[in-house]
């Protein structure tokens, strides 16, 4: 049997960490995976996070199973921070999922289990795993402009591709810090992207997993609850990893606005019934510990403070990198990058260059030229600059040392 196994792809992040890790380079820098890092290079605990657990391992009696939705008072926090204090929750089905990842996978499979001939539209450039989910799942998959040659915003392209989505399909839209572009649509461009919406009768699906590190927590949901409010039906996948931390700890919800209460406990045993044959049941470890977050006042104050200081610091990396660029004579590619929020970056380079990067100077990002800034130690932001610079031509391309550029 397994001989007759054709070679499979190699998925494209975790085959540029594999070559990372086995990199000796003592300047290397890896920027592929999309993790969070402090000025020490370390993917932190955050206060907030180890207090609750301290708590949670006091009060632990049971490992007792959850269910098959898992934690339902982590469903109801997550469908109040995503749709606010004040949002539809009586329009909203939850459960929570294996990471975002498994949120929308589950959404996927809904959308083929209700519309078997629905087409899902996703954004071009787009998240890696956006299309072999959708694909995995049984859906057709069609592209929407997202940048223009620039690298700033299309809406206008946006919204004329979309004119071609039919009532029976689902536009799957990333609510804020763009992965991988980072470049977000305005504020106006969300309201006529929900006006084409209701008028067009297409169903949104909404992939939240960088809430809090853009503009702030609700700045970066602004878009998805003016959305949820406008529409009649639509998706929502949620995952704690970011603004939580809990990478490792696969945390996240599927969230579902319908009108009709008869519906929604049909969607609720409709993802559970998918889940079943999925994983079963979520962790309940990472969905207890958002639990006790935000609902002690305390914890989640000190939870959004550190959210606030992450979004800074990695603010503070973009500008940095922005300045740079500008002093290396790159005012054109430091304005693109400028534009831009979140934890990813996507460097004006090609293919080719983002190649020479990896191979020159042990600086690894992706082909498309996507990298994490979440990620870079503030001192090796020059280092990183005079790597491009030096990619772009109008620095000596003999590969530095981080001695002569740090």
């Amino acid at each position: 049997m397994l001989e007759l196994l054709p070679t499979p792809p190699a998925d494209p992040l975790w085959d540029l960490a594999a070559a990372y890790a086995h990199d000796t380079r003592p300047d290397r820098l890896n920027l592929v995976v999309g993790v969070y890092r402090d000025h020490t290079g370390v993917t932190p605990v955050m206060t907030a996070v180890r207090e609750a657990e301290i708590r949670l391992a006091e009060r632990s009696v049971s490992k007792e199973y959850r269910g098959l939705s898992g934690n339902l008072a982590f469903n109801r926090a997550m469908v109040s921070t995503v749709l606010g204090a004040d949002g539809p929750a009586d329009r909203a089905a939850a459960v929570q999922t294996v990471a975002g990842t498994g949120a929308l996978r589950l959404l996927a499979d809904l959308v083929r289990l209700t519309r078997p001939g629905a087409t899902v539209w996703i954004s071009d450039p787009a998240y890696v795993n956006h299309r072999p989910i959708l694909e995995a799942a049984g859906l057709t998959v069609r592209t929407y402009s997202w940048l223009d040659a620039e690298g700033r915003s299309d809406a206008a392209g946006m919204l004329r591709d979309l004119r071609d989505a039919r009532r029976d399909d689902v536009v799957l839209l990333q609510g804020c810090c763009h992965n991988p572009s980072g470049v977000d649509l305005s504020f106006e461009a969300w309201q006529a992207v929900a006006e084409l919406a209701e008028s067009s009768g297409w169903v949104p699906f909404v992939d939240v997993a960088y809430h809090g590190l853009g503009d702030g927590l609700e700045a970066d949901l602004r878009a998805t609850r003016m959305l949820a409010a406008r529409v009649p039906e639509m998706l929502i996948s949620v995952s704690c990893s970011k603004n939580f931390g809990l990478y490792s700890d696969r945390t996240g919800c599927a969230i579902v606005l319908s009108p009709s209460r008869r519906t929604l406990g049909h969607v609720e045993t409709s993802l559970q019934n998918i889940a079943r044959t999925l994983y079963s049941m979520p962790p309940e470890h990472g969905a207890a510990v958002v639990t006790t977050i935000l609902e002690d006042e305390e914890l989640r104050s000190a939870w959004r403070s550190e959210l606030d200081v992450m979004r800074g610091r990695i603010t503070a990396n973009r500008d940095d990198l922005v300045a740079h660029l500008n002093g290396l004579g790159h005012a054109d590619q430091a304005e693109t990058i400028s534009r831009q929020k979140g934890m990813f970056s996507t460097l004006p380079l090609t293919a080719d260059q983002m190649r020479v990067l990896r191979e020159q100077f042990a600086i690894y990002g992706t082909v498309s030229g996507r990298i994490n800034i979440a990620g870079v130690a503030a001192h090796r932001i020059p280092y990183l600059a005079r790597g491009i610079a030096s990619v772009l031509g109008t620095v000596d391309a003999a590969r530095p040392t981080p001695s002569a550029v740090s």
